[in-house]
């Protein structure tokens, strides 16, 4: 009684073809097609003939390769543009095909394999740690600028709007206090960005009509700044100070995001 063998299991006749070339160490751009045959042969030989299915499909197979063994044979067909045909190339681009797919096919595996050793865990930050907000640092916030050059113009702007009020008649009648409120003044910047995206901080705290407009104007500005809705500049040394609205640049980074997505 002979010794019983084991044969290596194939998902496909592809499969056994890939084998048999990784072998004999063949090149897949030209095989050596009676060799492979004798060798294929052999192997279907001494398959288990349970699975009649697995094994038609390698019987048709075999026939192909039979079928492209006696084409060799024969004189080599020329097609249309002159070129002698290789009856080998129709299975040589299968084998190609389906290599690629079993090495895509065994790094998918990798990937859920290293997935199955990530452990993902619900963040649990305390809640005093995720309110907390860093202080901001207003000198780097506004770069080579100081807040000096800002109060300076804030100054200038107050002196004049001082110079306008009559000493005579600013006595006269009921003086009643200006209501200004901080978010409505920053409302009133942000729609006015909308209409300039760049303007004068200066002619910004001209336009108002009073010097408690001014002061609330001035710490709007300072307040988005500091939010990073705006951003002031300088150009030249004693220069215009210039505020620029920060909106468009947001609007093209989300474009930008939402693209490589």
């Amino acid at each position: 009684m002979g010794i019983p063998v084991k044969l290596p299991v194939f998902e496909g006749p592809l499969d056994l073809l890939l084998h048999l070339i990784d072998k004999n160490k063949i090149d897949i751009y030209d095989i050596p097609i009676v060799e492979i045959t004798n060798q294929y042969m052999e192997y279907i030989k001494a398959m288990e003939r349970e699975d009649l299915n697995t094994m038609s499909e390698f019987l048709l197979m075999a026939a192909t390769l039979l079928d492209i063994k006696c084409r060799m044979l024969l004189p080599k067909e020329v097609n249309e543009e002159g070129e002698e045909e290789d009856p080998r190339q129709e299975l040589v681009e299968q084998l190609l095909q389906y290599k690629l797919y079993k090495y895509m096919a065994l790094e998918l595996k990798d990937r859920e394999l290293l997935s199955d050793r990530s452990m993902f865990k619900k963040p649990d930050i305390p809640k005093e740690v995720s309110e907390y907000t860093p202080p901001v640092d207003l000198d780097e916030l506004i770069g080579d600028l100081t807040l000096t050059k800002l109060n300076q113009i804030f100054q200038e702007v107050i002196r004049r709007q001082t110079e306008k009020i009559d000493p005579v008649r600013s006595k006269f009648g009921k003086i009643e206090k200006e209501e200004v409120t901080l978010p409505e003044k920053m409302d009133y910047i942000s729609a006015y960005t909308k209409l300039h995206r760049r303007f004068s901080f200066r002619d910004l705290l001209m336009r108002q009509s009073s010097k408690v407009q001014v002061i609330v104007t001035f710490l709007a500005v300072l307040e988005m700044m500091k939010s990073g809705r705006v951003r002031a500049e300088q150009e030249e040394t004693f220069g215009e100070i210039m505020i620029t609205s920060t909106a468009e640049e947001e609007k093209s980074e989300q474009k930008e995001n939402g693209g490589d997505h």
